[in-house]
């Protein structure tokens, strides 16, 4: 597709802002899904309720059994909060037991997975919920605050790539003051902070999370961004938000989350004014993945597994569900496939690789630090298991990178028409 000529990049200094932590550990972070709240930002109220979503499907909206949230959000020392977690071990222990058996029945017959993404679809939303519960701790310690991948030039630091990514979406959206954004699947902000920041437009991030959510709003004041910011908890699939309630829409590998990406596809073009844009990093499956070579999917599904997806869509079928929900394309564009060419940049999986926690030596310190902290009861029943799905997640998704059958950002520009 012809790229979008009318977009014209502003703030370029961009590329030299980025999260100020470093990257202490390669445990494998992922994307996230929804949320919702009431505040005014800026010159936009928002109010509490919104319709149900343009596409309707099969999804999981029975009052479920919550994983109270003992963690502290407002600590941030990895240990610290662990520690904060064990004030219910029994709930932690059930959340993992519970999102693990909902991937138990693929694992029994790998040639027919179909019952158990079915399954999975039903429940995505609690699924994603324990999924987050467990892992946003470790997330947030072994990759920073933006739980997301980028393109790794080779002369620019991890957090300046990622940042750069960030920005990206800002520059291609024509984002500038004034405008009122909706970040989709918001995780603890990283993102939204840098896009604030990059643009000087008024971010509003959505999060079906609680502890995301809390984490959020903490980061979001300490950045000194309260008044340009706000996160709402509540389901992406059924947004909190009015008709044509945003100037533009982005999200960051987080909609792969969603029981059916018509779902959450529906209700962005919903929420988005006439002549928006909404631009996506999704996670697809790329022409070279053969379902029916069961190693592929072996290793595709282990990915699944290690982040909360009911089922990846491949490309062509993600340019489908944008166009069955109204949108008009402007460009879609493998940003990976583009990488492996450039001989500036190194492959999006490399820092997996490439820091200390990723050998085998680092695997092993970290492996006995958790065990360590469970059994003398310092860390909640199941955090090895945590920490042993993330890794599986990690090298899998290296795996899928090598083998070219897997893409974390799928780029796609959509407009919604006029009329």
């Amino acid at each position: 597709m012809a790229p979008d000529s009318d977009v014209q990049p502003r703030n370029r200094a961009y590329a030299e802002k980025g999260p100020s932590r470093r990257v202490a550990s390669s445990l494998w972070c992922g994307t996230l899904g929804g949320a919702a709240g009431q505040k005014t930002v800026g010159a936009t109220k928002f109010p509490a309720a919104g319709t149900t979503a343009a596409v309707k499907q099969t999804h999981d909206k029975k009052k479920t059994k919550k994983m109270p949230i003992t963690t502290d959000p407002g600590q941030d020392a990895f240990v610290g909060r662990l520690l904060t977690k064990t004030g219910d071990a029994r709930a932690h222990k059930e959340a993992v037991q519970e999102y693990m058996q909902s991937f138990d029945l693929d694992k029994r017959n790998l040639a027919d997975t179909a019952r158990a993404e079915a399954l999975r679809r039903e429940q995505s939303q609690k699924m994603t919920n324990h999924f987050y519960n467990m892992v946003t701790d470790f997330y947030e310690y072994g990759w920073g605050q933006s739980f997301h991948f980028a393109r790794m030039y080779k002369d620019s630091p991890f957090a300046v790539n990622i940042a750069r990514h960030e920005g990206y979406l800002a520059v291609r959206l024509g984002l500038e003051p004034g405008m009122t954004v909706l970040d989709v699947g918001c995780g603890v902000g990283g993102p939204m902070r840098e896009i604030a920041k990059v643009s000087d437009a008024t971010v509003v991030g959505l999060n079906n999370n609680e502890y995301q959510v809390a984490r959020t709003k903490i980061l979001n004041e300490r950045a000194g961004l309260s008044a340009r910011t706000d996160v709402r908890h509540g389901d992406f699939c059924s947004m909190p938000f009015k008709d044509a309630s945003f100037d533009a829409v982005y999200q960051v590998e987080a909609t792969c989350h969603a029981p059916r990406l018509e779902m959450v596809y529906g209700e962005i073009f919903r929420v988005l004014k006439p002549g928006g844009k909404f631009a996506s990093y999704e996670w697809c499956t790329t022409e070279k993945y053969n379902e029916a070579d069961l190693e592929m999917k072996r290793v595709v599904h282990l990915v699944e597994e290690g982040n909360s997806i009911s089922k990846f869509y491949t490309i062509p079928q993600c340019i489908q569900a944008l166009k069955s929900v109204g949108f008009e394309i402007i460009e879609t564009r493998d940003l990976a496939e583009d990488d492996y060419h450039n001989p500036a940049m190194t492959p999006w999986y490399d820092p997996l690789e490439s820091v200390f926690a990723r050998t085998r030596i680092g695997r092993i310190l970290t492996d006995v630090f958790v065990r360590v902290l469970e059994t003398v009861g310092l860390a909640p029943a199941g955090t090895t298991k945590v920490q042993n799905l993330l890794s599986s997640a990690g090298d899998n998704l290296e795996r899928a990178g090598k083998l070219g059958v897997f893409t974390p950002m799928f780029f796609c520009l959509v407009r919604k028409p006029l009329k």
